[in-house]
Formats: structure tokens, C-alpha cells, sequence
């Protein structure tokens, strides 16, 4: 899952912190070998060209789609870095959001009055979270999947109430 829980097991302390972050299916080390790989498959068809006319003609073509596509991928790297942390102790909890451009958002409440919501249907996405507490409402894990929203939803209330997490 991409969160995680400090310390690991909070069964008996009120103070944690929850991290949470978007899933990345492509690692930075994975995409140096697709970009490797694809740039070898771009290849293959060149290399039955070379000594051609042709192969200066085509080259350009090759070259600007291989750049389209590390571009695309690092614009795409650089929207997915989001980090929110959730740092709750025995009075207050505190959400900070990273978002990718560099610009924190935070958010502050006592911890009594935190509550945790779940809305199937009426948010942006589907199992959309919110935390409530003070005078807002804050969302909390957006860019996580369905699924991961949901197992976070009864996690995250256990812990608000001072239960376990896991």
C-alpha cells in the first residue's frame, strides 16, 4: 500500500503519523530500461536501413518520439509527487500536503473533535475521504485506489478513536 504508519504498530501510543503518497508503477530504475529497451526496439527497423538514404529520413521522426516520450513521462513524474502526512499526538492532529509544485497545505484540529468520513459516491472519486475537524473539511488520500481508500477509511477511524490501526 503506499502509506505507512509511524510506528509500525501503534497499539498503545496516542501519537502516529501516517504518510501517504501516490502508487508508482513505473520506478525511476524501470524506466531507464524501458527507455533503453524502446529506444532498441526503435532501432531494429533502422538498422536493416542503414547505409540508405532512407535512414536520414526516418532518424528525425525516431529522435522526436523518443523525446515525446521522456518528456511525457517525467511531466507525468513530476504531477504524481504528493506526500501527505497526517501527524496526530494526544490533543491535535495536523495534515500537511506537499503538493508538486512545491506548495504546502496544512490543516490543524484538535484531535477530540476529528471525525472521519466516508463518501461512496458524492465525492471527486469513488470511497472519497475526508477528515473533519475545527472549521473544514479536508480530503485526505484522493489519489489513492478505491480499494486502498477503503481499507484506509477503517484504519484511519481505529486510530482517530485510539484504537489499533491494523
Amino acid at each position: 500500500m503506499p502509506y505507512q504508519w509511524t510506528p509500525d504498530h501503534p497499539d498503545t501510543q496516542t501519537d502516529w503519523q501516517l504518510s501517504l503518497w501516490p502508487y508508482r508503477s513505473l520506478l525511476r530504475k524501470d524506466f531507464v530500461l524501458f527507455m533503453g529497451a524502446t529506444a532498441a526496439l526503435v532501432a531494429l527497423p533502422l538498422i536493416s536501413l542503414l547505409g540508405t538514404v532512407i535512414v536520414w529520413a526516418l532518424l528525425p521522426f525516431f529522435g522526436v518520439m523518443f523525446w515525446g516520450l521522456w518528456t511525457a513521462i517525467n511531466i507525468s513524474y513530476k504531477r504524481g509527487e504528493v506526500l501527505e502526512e497526517l501527524v496526530v499526538d494526544e490533543t491535535s492532529a495536523h495534515l500537511i500536503r506537499y503538493n508538486p509544485k512545491g506548495e504546502r497545505q496544512e490543516w490543524h484540529a484538535n484531535r477530540y473533535w476529528v471525525t472521519v468520513h466516508l463518501h461512496p459516491r458524492g465525492g471527486p472519486v469513488e470511497n472519497y475521504i475526508t477528515l473533519r475537524g475545527g472549521d473544514r473539511e479536508v480530503e485526505i488520500g484522493a489519489f489513492l485506489d478505491v480499494s486502498e481508500r477503503l481499507a484506509l477509511y477503517g484504519d484511519l477511524k481505529r486510530a482517530i478513536r485510539g484504537d489499533s490501526p491494523r
